[in-house]
């Protein structure tokens, strides 16, 4: 069993090994379809800080081979100016010729030539480097430079440009590797973390506050705060540097603030308004125009039922600074009904009767009374308002109203009080002379007389 155990591990650790070098190939080997690329050396190792053995040629932005540094003369300003001489060379009007090599045996060196310019020297610390002769290791640069002097075409050049990209994009990502696993494992804790301080705070808000609205509030306040604190870690392991960070916030604050005004301002009025409770998840409201139910309370928006079937989202900012009518913030509200009666009528007797009817309908509060009210002496009618306290919900105001003007009405009849309807009289003429009559006895003098 021990002789199997370890024959599968080296089968596992052989296969890994393939794994890697299959890998490796991939990542080193040249796009198909694209012209053949410069090789360049493993990414330059640092040394004393800043600087470095080995830097980068390039032409058009593509590194074409390294060079090393010389006595007095750094790897970096050294490619710095080879680099320099390129991009003049290339910014001339005139063809491109070959780059030659014309190496000086005495002083044991060569120079890369182009269109009479030298573009570098080959020295023998570069020989030393990279263990070729002088004369050799000036000819594969100079091969590789006319390579990337050429100009390619355009499906080849966006090939090039896709392929050093991805590159260098792998390149960084397996070099930061350990920093994208640590800021994915710390948004990991984050994401549990916040869920489970949502979940504590819901619990204390459900028994301290007994509000759904400032339990929503509590819970995505502490889930934000939460999230807020996980994402500066997870930036900080990545490398962030903050004091950078914050200067550009501060650069575009401006032009984000005025761009996200009324995002913000939404936002900001949802945070009042769930702090202030105007009204709760369940209650019936009139806001502006609109009168319904409200079903949820978000920090951007108020979504609101209306009573003919349609949702409304209204945004916060807008509820904020609208007059908000709550007509289920108490259990009961009054509610009121109108009815005349003849001027015959014993209006104490009618007030009885009226009283007593609206007792015994289903839904009307005793306490307090209903009142019996008289409110206007109309021409044809003397006008009487019944005010009774009824449960406050819209279904069952409306049901318990229309029981007390059935129940009114029909106590009225059976007491033989009358409810008059409004009467005109219409005069209507059907002779010239009473038109004219009526006409002469008009004319009066101002004392009253009529002219004679």
């Amino acid at each position: 069993m021990k002789n199997l155990f370890h024959r599968s591990t080296r089968n596992k650790i052989h296969r890994f090994q393939i794994l890697i070098v299959i890998t490796g190939v991939l990542f080193t080997a040249t796009p198909a379809g694209t012209q053949e690329m410069p090789t360049s050396k493993p990414t330059p190792v640092r040394v004393y800080g800043e600087e470095l053995y080995f830097a980068d040629v390039t032409v058009r932005g593509y590194p074409v081979f390294q060079v090393g540094s010389l006595a007095g003369l750094s790897a970096k300003e050294r490619s710095q100016i080879i680099n320099r001489r390129i991009a003049s060379v290339l910014a001339q009007p005139e063809a491109l010729g070959q780059v030659a090599v014309k190496p000086d045996d005495p002083k044991k060196i060569a120079t890369l030539q182009v269109n009479n310019r030298v573009l570098m020297t080959v020295t023998q610390q570069d020989a030393r480097d990279f263990s070729l002769p002088v004369e050799v290791l000036a000819q594969r640069w100079a091969r590789q430079l006319n390579r990337a002097l050429e100009k390619p075409s355009l499906a080849i050049d966006v090939g090039q440009r896709l392929y050093i990209t991805v590159r260098d994009l792998l390149r960084d990502t397996i070099s930061k590797l350990p920093s994208i696993l640590g800021a994915l494992v710390v948004i990991g804790i984050t994401w549990g973390f916040a869920k489970g301080m949502r979940y504590v705070t819901l619990k204390w808000a459900q028994k301290t506050e007994g509000d759904r609205s400032a339990e929503i509030l509590l819970g995505r306040v502490g889930y934000g705060g939460v999230w807020v604190i996980g994402s500066v870690v997870a930036l900080g392991v990545l490398g962030l540097n903050f004091g950078a960070l914050l200067g550009a916030v501060g650069l575009t604050s401006v032009a984000i603030g005025f761009g996200l005004k009324e995002i913000f301002s939404n936002y900001i009025s949802g945070m009042i308004l769930l702090a202030g409770r105007p009204f709760r998840l369940g209650d019936q409201v009139v806001i502006k125009e609109f009168e319904g139910t409200i079903t949820q309370i978000q920090l951007r928006a108020t979504t609101l039922n209306t009573y003919d079937g349609r949702k409304v989202y209204i945004p916060n900012q807008e509820v904020f600074q609208a007059s908000i009518t709550n007509n289920t913030a108490y259990s009961y509200r009054r509610s009121s009904v109108t009815v005349g009666i003849t001027y015959k009528a014993d209006i104490n007797t009618a007030t009885q009767v009226i009283t007593d009817a609206v007792v015994q309908v289903e839904g009307v509060q005793s306490n307090p009374p209903p009142e019996v009210l008289v409110r206007e002496l109309a021409a044809g009618n003397v006008g009487m308002e019944i005010r009774f306290w009824v449960n406050s919900r819209r279904l069952e105001f409306l049901k318990t109203t229309s029981s007390a003007n059935q129940a009114i009405k029909e106590a009225l009849h059976k007491a033989g009080i009358e409810i008059p309807t409004e009467i005109y009289t219409v005069l209507v003429r059907n002779s010239q002379n009473d038109a004219a009559g009526d006409r002469d006895s008009q004319r009066l003098f101002p004392n009253g007389n009529p002219i004679r």
